[in-house]
């Protein structure tokens, strides 16, 4: 019995670590945080690039994110965190639905459920009318699909819909749908590089105010961290920015430089 036990196992094979860290670049990953491991993240980014000496090319400015992400399971994640682009809080969990797998079962892809919900703070300038607590709020929700081709070598595509409770521009939609698409590939043991990118279908004000993001990185592993460095053409930093409002027109080099921290602590038992 012990040895049929064994050979189910061996002949059962999970993808594990088909993205190095819980984002890609902007969008999230199919991965989750373990059982009882806090991930805190530091989201950096900076100025425009192409505002050149005198803004010494976008570093004279920066926003910044503090969020926390705890595995409440293997396959539950919840987080928090607090932006200070628009002085935004949000809260969001992740949901593994399904593993990728080969072996005596077989399921070719991994799927997790991602929602978002956030708050915008930012006070208004006097005069203008103060929109309620309720119309600040806006929601992301995203079906999350990836595949690990090869160990270095992995894709995944991001169906998303941004609802926003208030638009300030009569010709925003309070809906927007988008599809992303992301990828990592492994070059040395402890780095990669990523890219993942987001178009949206239904932006009316595509191409003129608003573009698709884009974004390339490179993740460095050093131990207990995650290291990313990442030039984007979205200046948010959360999924309901970077999905429906990036500004950022890369053809007038509209570029911003950025970085994330990724610290894993254990607090479960060893």
């Amino acid at each position: 019995m012990l040895e049929e036990e064994t050979q189910d196992e061996v002949q059962l094979e999970y993808a594990y670590a088909t993205f190095k860290s819980t984002r890609i670049v902007n969008t999230q990953s199919i991965e989750n945080v373990p059982k009882k491991d806090l991930l805190f993240v530091i989201q950096h980014r900076f100025g425009r690039i192409n505002g050149g000496i005198y803004e010494f090319f976008g570093l004279d400015y920066s926003t910044i994110r503090f969020g926390l992400d705890y595995g409440i399971s293997d396959r539950i994640t919840v987080g928090i965190g607090r932006s200070s682009f628009q002085k935004t809080y949000d809260g969001s969990i992740k949901i593994k639905l399904a593993r990728q797998v080969e072996g005596q079962k077989n399921f070719p892809v991994g799927v997790s459920l991602f929602s978002q919900a956030s708050l915008i703070t930012l006070r208004v300038s006097e005069g203008d009318p103060d929109p309620t607590t309720q119309q600040r709020m806006a929601y992301v929700n995203e079906l999350l699909i990836a595949r690990k081709f090869t160990p270095s070598f992995s894709l995944q595509l991001t169906p998303a819909w941004v609802h926003r409770n208030l638009v300030t521009d009569e010709e925003q939609p309070n809906d927007i749908y988008a599809l992303g698409a992301g990828g990592r590939l492994k070059i040395s043991q402890r780095v990669s590089v990523n890219l993942d990118y987001m178009y949206q279908f239904n932006n009316p004000q595509k191409g003129s105010i608003y573009y698709d993001m884009v974004a390339l990185g490179f993740d460095i592993e050093t131990g207990g961290h995650v290291f990313s460095l990442h030039i984007t053409n979205s200046h948010g930093m959360l999924d309901r920015y970077f999905i429906a409002e990036t500004t950022g027109d890369i053809s007038n080099g509209d570029l911003y430089f950025g970085f994330n921290i990724n610290r894993v602590f254990h607090l479960g038992k060893n």
